[in-house]
């Protein structure tokens, strides 16, 4: 396996704005050689959404209307095959279908690469519990049974997916996207904190390479790097101050081998108002409050990816082939120290 010291170089966190696989594709093993990422394409198909796309399977589950819903009927019978595969450890009765991931499978397909590792990612059993609903408006979350289910399938789901990866590369990299994180600490947010630790850490469980937690707003820091990640993700470019609120939680995060995947290139308008050096300027403000005698900014930037803020879909084509342009650039400026 591949260890942290990534030295900046880049990947990116999933989504495109594309409707076709295959120029998806295409942008992403032109720009991220590297550390290719397999593209979520919501645009092509509503079921590619991030808790649509990893839903596939699950008993009950519908959608329609833009809603995630779950018919709680008889589900204790229901959710057993979701139990038996977990304890036999077989992820094939849980395929992510090129119905849900189009990107996915013509990623997979692509001939003659070599990458140092393959990327893919999976929604979050937070994300997904508090998107998917019950028949009576309740989140998921909140019923003990179908959160444990759901962080199961969500387990098989990521062992399904790196099993193919490694098809690419023996090295793997799969991210665990828990945007619902940002929700932690808020009045409907309820759930403490290790319960939010186990049932991340049972995703996490299903990936045997290098893992990563992803959130792209703020959130305790603390709680992502008490997990069994190898990665901490987060938007570098709005909410660098959220994470420098953690400094003893990162120092010894990193000690331990963790790396920290700047999210530095702004998913939105934005975009257009950056440059590559002041994006450049922009991360070294965020790595700065890391850097002291015991840490210091080699090994910060010798653990450190770097990633679009969050996923690119909010843009046009054209905007996204931009933010990965400067991405790329931005990474050779930080590997070869150009001022």
């Amino acid at each position: 396996m591949i260890d942290t010291r990534f030295n900046c170089l880049p990947t990116m966190i999933g989504s495109l704005p594309h409707k076709d696989p295959k120029r998806a594709c295409a942008l992403i093993v032109h720009y991220l050689k590297d550390l290719p990422s397999w593209p979520q394409l919501p645009a092509l198909n509503p079921l590619e959404g991030m808790v649509a796309q990893f839903g596939e399977g699950f008993p009950g589950l519908a959608i329609a209307d833009g809603k995630i819903t779950v018919d709680t009927t008889d589900s204790d019978s229901n959710l057993g095959v979701i139990y038996e595969s977990y304890l036999e450890g077989n992820a094939e009765v849980f395929p992510i279908s090129s119905m849900y991931a189009a990107g996915l499978h013509e990623f997979l397909n692509l001939p003659a690469l070599s990458p140092l590792a393959a990327k893919g990612q999976v929604t979050g059993p937070i994300s997904f519990g508090l998107s998917v609903r019950d028949t009576s408006g309740k989140a998921l979350l909140y019923d003990e049974m179908l959160a444990d289910a759901a962080a199961r399938l969500l387990h098989l789901k990521a062992r399904w997916q790196e099993s193919r990866l490694r098809q690419i590369s023996s090295h793997t990299i799969v991210f665990v996207d828990e945007p619902g994180m940002a929700s932690y600490g808020s009045a409907f947010f309820n759930l403490s904190k290790e319960q939010i630790v186990t049932l991340i850490n049972e995703v996490l469980s299903g990936i045997a390479g290098l893992k990563g937690v992803h959130c792209c707003g703020n959130t305790d820091w603390g709680i992502i790097v008490s997990t069994k990640t190898n990665i901490l993700s987060f938007d570098a470019y709005n909410h660098a101050a959220s994470l420098a609120l953690f400094p003893k939680e990162m120092e010894k995060f990193i000690a331990q081998g963790g790396a920290i995947a700047w999210g530095i290139v702004p998913t939105s308008e934005v975009l257009a108002k950056e440059s590559v050096a002041s994006l450049k300027d922009r991360l070294e403000d965020a790595m700065a409050p890391f850097t002291h005698q015991s840490m210091s900014y080699a090994r910060i930037k010798e653990q450190a990816l770097l990633t679009p803020a969050c996923g690119l879909a909010a843009l046009s084509e054209d905007g996204a082939e931009q933010a990965l342009q400067m991405l790329t650039e931005l990474s050779i400026r930080m590997r070869c120290r150009v001022k």
